[in-house]
């Protein structure tokens, strides 16, 4: 095999394993303080340590992954300092998209919105907390494709990292998933009538909701979180 087809190889590998942790993480699949032994996922992925070392260095840039040199390498805890910036730049991000969607949406449009929500509830009475979590993503990623921002969407993704883990956590909260449908119709019921300001305060309103419920979360998994601003003063 030739050296280019070699480095080829091995960055498809990385890339596999790469994707394949960052999925289980958010999905708390593998939760906050996990070991990860990097052996162990090489064997299960059928590869080499190269690949999975890399693949492990780019999750701990994206804050994925802590590496501590005396103790080895952990799922990181959540940040609730950085969840609130990361909310702002949602926020700010998707209210844009929004109001640009009320003014371009057409029949179509509204049609994939309401299949999207359909879907939600169908997982609401099935308490399908993965499949309302996919559907959740996929309304978002279609208010942006409406808009005509769909790069707008991927910038989204990167800024609510974080985020995500943390919402996984709130969805088995009593009411939650069916309260996040009724917050996803009024934002359709807006763009429906091609509102943007009534599509901005809804989505406003949906979006304010997903902070408050932190200390709750909290409370039930203290070993999930850290506030990296006092450890970093030692307190």
């Amino acid at each position: 095999m030739l050296p280019n087809a070699v480095n080829g190889t091995a960055t498809t590998a990385a890339r596999r394993v790469y994707q394949d942790l960052r999925h289980r993480i958010l999905e708390m699949e593998m939760p906050p303080g996990m070991r990860i032994i990097e052996r162990d996922i090489a064997a299960e992925h059928g590869v080499s340590r190269t690949p999975v070392h890399e693949a492990v260095q780019r999750l701990a840039e994206e804050g994925l992954i802590e590496i501590m040199q005396r103790s080895g390498t952990f799922v990181a805890r959540i940040p609730i300092d950085q969840l609130e910036e990361a909310m702002l730049v949602r926020t700010a991000l998707e209210i844009a998209v929004v109001e640009r969607a009320a003014r371009r949406v057409d029949a179509a449009g509204l049609a994939a919105l309401q299949a999207i929500l359909e879907r939600q509830r169908d997982c609401v009475a099935a308490a399908d907390m993965a499949g309302f979590h996919a559907t959740d993503e996929a309304f978002h990623a279609t208010l942006a494709d409406i808009a005509g921002f769909p790069g707008v969407w991927l910038t989204i993704l990167q800024a609510k990292t974080q985020i995500d883990r943390f919402r996984r956590l709130t969805l088995p909260i009593e009411g939650r998933m069916a309260g996040v449908v009724e917050e996803h119709t009024a934002v359709v019921e807006a763009l429906s009538r091609r509102d943007p300001a009534a599509a901005s305060d809804a989505m406003r309103e949906h979006l304010d909701h997903v902070l408050p419920v932190i200390e709750a979360t909290r409370a039930f998994r203290p070993d999930y979180f850290v506030n990296q601003s006092l450890s970093a003063t030692g307190r």
